[in-house]
């Protein structure tokens, strides 16, 4: 009995002194024409490239501006879409079928917008159920990464996965 009593108060003491998993909330930046800026007026018009892109073409849904903005030879890693300008037009097309009005600003929640060299990074909270208990959400990031060659977007990466 002794046993069990001591067993029992030393599992309370290791649950109690046990790491706490939490996490603190993913927010948006509220000032996305301070994200857009950089001292370097090579990597401002990158940054503002792929903020422009992401708001015409790939949240309104006007498709006819992607040239515009993206290479004919656009490479994409994501799984989901093949490689091209013209797939990339189809799988937006298709997740957006009427085109919407171009937004001031990005509507997705952005966090951040990073550039260096030739490459730009936007990342957004994501929200989800959470696995534990449905009726509890929790927020994660999501990157999207883009090559620019040319003032063009050239290449893409993000953590999708395949469908």
């Amino acid at each position: 009995m002794r046993t069990s009593k001591l067993f029992y108060a030393a599992l309370i003491v290791a649950s109690l002194s046990a790491p706490a998993f939490a996490q603190t909330a993913v927010t948006p930046h509220p000032d996305h024409a301070s994200l857009l800026s950089s001292a370097d007026t090579r990597l401002a018009a990158n940054k503002r490239l792929v903020y422009d892109f992401w708001r015409e073409v790939f949240e309104a849904g006007q498709v006819s501006a992607a040239d515009k903005y993206v290479a004919e030879s656009y490479i994409q890693h994501n799984p989901n879409v093949p490689d091209g300008r013209a797939a990339m037009v189809g799988f937006i097309s298709r997740r957006n079928p009427t085109p919407k009005p171009v937004e001031a600003h990005v509507k997705a929640p952005l966090v951040s917008i990073v550039a260096e060299r030739d490459i730009v990074v936007l990342s957004f909270v994501r929200e989800y159920a959470d696995p534990k208990d449905v009726s509890r959400k929790y927020t994660t990031t999501w990157f999207d990464m883009f090559r620019i060659e040319n003032g063009k977007i050239a290449e893409h990466w993000d953590s999708a996965l395949r469908q």
